[in-house]
């Protein structure tokens, strides 16, 4: 059966096309609502601004297949093959891709809203400026996936994998990622304000001019990131690790650092206003013009820090060890 078929039948009212060969076809701009595809071979097929409104391409094999501006909402994609396939500008709102692969699938600019992409694989995909808000990413393969610009506020993302992601400038402001591996994830200019990161892995991440406002990093590892410039003011960060971390003209204003590590960091120009430091090990690290007013360093470790030029006004120093070795009273 040709496309042709396929489109006078559905005309006729037949919406039971099961395991049909429509490899290599062309059914662009079809209208197929709520059309039945499952197990069908739709491999390199032209679907591109098909209507396909809650149709059912569960199983179906769509290999390399353009459904690029399709329309999908509510679909039923349950453990489709996707891989490769071109689904940019697409609308899959409440869409079901539940165990999909998506495997270096072409995603750009598509709206996945409250979408259910659990245990998807969508290694290597490209994802950028995507809408995945609300979306159901539980066990999801995002390793390697070009998450640029991506919007995943409201996502559930509990046990996915996002190793060597790109998570530039995406937004995951109140996102759950605690306890989540992103060594040396590129997340430069991203939006976490209010997200839960604690005892996350970031060491080596770029967070460079990224929005962190109230996050929870509680004990999270840092060492060695890009903070540069970063929003961070009210973040709890007490615990965390941030050795060799440069914080330069990062906003740390009523932070909390208690107890956190910050040997050999970098916070040059940085805005420690108000922040608690109490019991913080800063040994050796540069606050060269840092503007330290009513920060709370009691207890803290400032042996061999260089603080040149630091606004030290109104500072609370009581018993911390300073630069030169001597304990303040």
């Amino acid at each position: 059966m040709d496309a042709s078929e396929v489109l006078k039948r559905y005309i006729a009212g037949d919406r039971n096309f099961k395991g049909i060969n429509l490899i290599n076809s062309n059914l662009a701009q079809a209208s197929l609502v709520g059309i039945d595809l499952t197990d069908a071979f739709l491999g390199a097929a032209t679907l591109s601004r098909a209507a396909l409104m809650e149709a059912n391409l569960s199983l179906a094999f769509l290999y390399a297949a353009d459904l690029s501006f399709a329309k999908l909402d509510r679909a039923q994609l349950i453990r489709a093959d996707l891989t490769k396939a071109n689904l940019q500008g697409a609308s899959l709102v409440k869409a079901v891709l539940a165990g999909a692969r998506l495997s270096g699938t072409v995603l750009v600019g598509a709206n996945l809203r409250s979408a259910n992409l659990r245990r998807a694989n969508l290694c290597g995909a490209d994802l950028r400026g995507i809408n995945l808000r609300s979306a159901d990413l539980v066990g999801a393969n995002l390793n390697w996936a070009n998450l640029t610009g991506a919007r995943l506020s409201g996502a559930q993302l509990e046990g996915a994998s996002l190793y060597g992601a790109k998570l530039n400038r995406a937004f995951l402001n109140g996102v759950d990622l605690h306890g989540f591996d992103l060594d040396g994830a590129n997340l430069s200019e991203a939006k976490l304000g209010g997200a839960d990161l604690t005892g996350a892995n970031l060491t080596a991440a770029n967070l460079s001019g990224s929005q962190l406002r109230v996050a929870n990093l509680m004990r999270a590892n840092f060492s060695a990131a890009n903070l540069v410039a970063a929003d961070l003011q009210r973040a709890d960060l007490s615990e965390a690790n941030l050795t060799r971390v440069d914080l330069s003209e990062a906003n740390l204003s009523q932070a909390d650092l208690t107890g956190a590590n910050l040997a050999g960091a970098r916070l040059d120009r940085t805005n420690l206003t108000a922040t608690s430091l109490r019991d913080a090990y800063l040994h050796n690290v540069t606050l060269i013009a840092a503007n330290l007013y009513r920060a709370n360093l009691s207890r803290a470790n400032l042996y061999g820090a260089i603080t040149e030029a630091a606004n030290q006004q109104d500072t609370i120093l009581t018993e911390a060890m300073m630069p030169d070795g001597s304990i303040h009273h």
